[in-house]
């Protein structure tokens, strides 16, 4: 498929920064309106923020169970039952848990919430590194990445229309990450550290470094960032902003 012919991906960003946010909201963003990688506390509100409905959201794919990942599913659920009235079935794509870990929180944030979601149903689909499968409409691949936390942490490798998305979530570099990288059109990938290394995430010398050995059609875009704004001295990395939109 030529250039020319290709698709158009729109990745528009929820938020753009790490755990401890900084200036930045929690890291997450939607593929062409429907498709939600990760979903932080303020996914709800930034979704509503940014004129996406949250009944486009067709599946979402969860990297790891850390709060600033997959704490916001309890809102979204609360929105599908009481304001929004969901009808179409949402798929939730995650690691091993999944299903028991969402659905606990979710009672526990808010008790009481229609099981299996009332009107529409909550398909979970637990998966393995290594593992393949299709959510709603998209192919995708579940890739192991190294967070040296003890902690089972996946990319995905997706498929939308001969588009190829793959994000990383949080990991060092590792095999994990080249393979995630070698073919895509565009590498979302963590950046957690601006200036000096840091435990359990890259940097932005390990990207630049990666940077080099990519061909340039991979457009990198760092995000999971600390606070500021830099310059990334470096043609082929975009830098994600809170609210922002790359189109491709």
């Amino acid at each position: 498929m030529s250039a020319e012919s290709k698709p158009p991906l729109e990745l528009t960003f929820l938020g753009s920064g790490n755990a401890f946010a900084g200036d930045r909201y929690w890291s997450s963003f939607v593929v062409n309106r429907r498709y939600l990688f990760d979903a932080p506390p303020t996914v709800l509100p930034h979704l509503n923020k940014l004129s996406i409905p949250t009944t486009s959201i067709a599946a979402i794919f969860i990297s790891h169970f850390h709060a600033d990942h997959f704490f916001g599913l309890p809102f979204l659920y609360l929105d599908y039952e009481y304001l929004t009235f969901r009808k179409d079935d949402l798929v939730i794509v995650g690691p091993r848990g999944t299903k028991d870990l969402v659905e606990q929180l979710a009672e526990l944030g808010y008790g009481g919430l229609t099981p299996d979601g009332g009107l529409y149903r909550r398909t979970y689909m637990e998966v393995d590194p290594g593992d393949e499968g299709v959510a709603c409409d998209v192919p995708f691949k579940a890739v192991e990445v190294e967070q040296s936390m003890r902690l089972a942490c996946l990319g995905f490798k997706v498929d939308i229309g001969g588009r190829v998305v793959s994000y990383t979530g949080d990991t060092v570099m590792c095999d994990g990450v080249r393979e995630l990288a070698d073919g895509a059109d565009v590498l979302v990938i963590d950046c957690s550290c601006w200036d000096e290394p840091c435990d359990h995430h890259m940097g932005l010398a390990d990207i630049q470094r990666f940077r080099r050995d990519v061909p340039p059609e991979t457009t990198f875009v760092i995000t999971h960032l600390d606070a500021g704004r830099r310059d990334v001295g470096m043609e082929g990395i975009l830098v994600a902003e809170d609210f922002g939109v790359i189109r491709l």
